[in-house]
């Protein structure tokens, strides 16, 4: 079974779309979606520095393109439902699974994250805020560390990964006061991203995402609120489960992303191969912690294609109807 993985920021680098842009039609590609995010992604992904790139307005369409070029060589002319099983997304890379799961196209998909961006970019400059990964140490004692300092755990990744978020304050005395056995490792990320903070990011993107027709997966999607399959959720009357992925997209700029979730369910599914589309490597290393038995690649460029479509060759075991064919997710 076979899942494609889409990264989140902080997964740049600089220059990382340069080789990309000499796969047969990426050019147009990458302009279209260019146009649709109002961002000069050819220059950003190949010539900016990393403080540039760093920009949450940059950063989040960047990534989501380059995911989206990633997964056109990668199948290389099929569509994603004919050979993909699951897929999931790191915080913003959850837009990227969305396109993946058909519930949206690529343009959609780049211009409402072209949206969050700048929606999440100006509620970070309302206070200063930010994050900080904490390595190690044991669970209870690190969420009682982070919730002692006055902050929240924003990402908890697996793998003895949680991002704290808040207040430069709390950041400050969680640094300076560690759990046993625990590193604090300050990120360079303008604020305190899927939490109250970003409340007004939130509200300004729900009636943008209102505007969009969006599909039903056709493929299992995960969402990063719970690790769920979407399909799994209860679609309220007269709105299907593309509505449902949308309101959950626009809730997750202020909800914790849940990713040792996710992780969870694609053991649950029987996952054996799992792909992570450029910018990749982030995922990968969480999955090699984490999914034991499941084989992996991270296409950070088109030197990693080979390897990609082989493990999609031998793992492609497709489902229907966006739902897990044999095991359910866990709650």
């Amino acid at each position: 079974m076979l899942a494609i993985l889409c990264p989140g920021q902080g997964s740049q680098t600089p220059g990382f779309l340069s080789p990309w842009l000499d796969l047969p039609g990426a050019d147009e590609r990458l302009a279209a979606l260019a146009a649709a995010s109002g961002v000069d992604l050819r220059t950003h992904g190949t010539l900016s520095d990393a403080d540039t790139i760093r920009d949450t307005a940059v950063a989040q369409p960047l990534i989501v393109s380059a995911s989206l070029l990633a997964l056109g060589a990668v199948l290389d002319g099929r569509a994603a439902r004919e050979v993909v099983d699951v897929t999931a997304g790191h915080s913003v890379g959850e837009f990227s699974a969305a396109a993946v799961a058909g519930v949206l196209d690529d343009v959609e998909a780049v211009s409402l994250v072209s949206a969050r961006a700048s929606f999440m970019a100006d509620a970070a400059a309302e206070t200063p805020t930010g994050m900080s990964a904490v390595v190690g140490g044991d669970p209870a004692e690190v969420l009682a560390a982070i919730a002692a300092a006055g902050l929240v755990p924003a990402n908890v990744n697996g793998a003895g990964q949680v991002v704290a978020a808040g207040s430069l304050d709390g950041l400050a005395l969680l640094a300076a006061t560690p759990p046993d056995r625990a590193r604090v490792i300050p990120l360079q990320v303008a604020g305190a991203f899927h939490t109250s903070y970003m409340r007004s990011a939130a509200e300004r993107l729900g009636p943008v995402a209102a505007r969009v027709a969006p599909h039903d997966p056709d493929l299992t999607l995960l969402s990063n609120a719970d690790g769920r399959a979407y399909a799994d959720l209860d679609a309220d009357a007269g709105h299907g489960v593309g509505t449902r992925v949308l309101e959950r997209l626009v809730a997750q700029v202020v909800a914790p992303v849940r990713w040792d979730l996710c992780q969870q369910t694609l053991l649950a599914l029987g996952v054996t191969g799992a792909v992570e589309l450029a910018p990749a490597g982030v995922l990968v290393g969480l999955a090699r912690r984490t999914l034991p038995g499941v084989e992996t690649v991270a296409v950070k460029t088109p030197a990693d294609l080979d390897a990609a479509r082989d493990l999609v060759r031998r793992h492609s075991g497709v489902t229907t109807g966006g739902r897990p064919s044999t095991q359910e997710t866990p709650s």
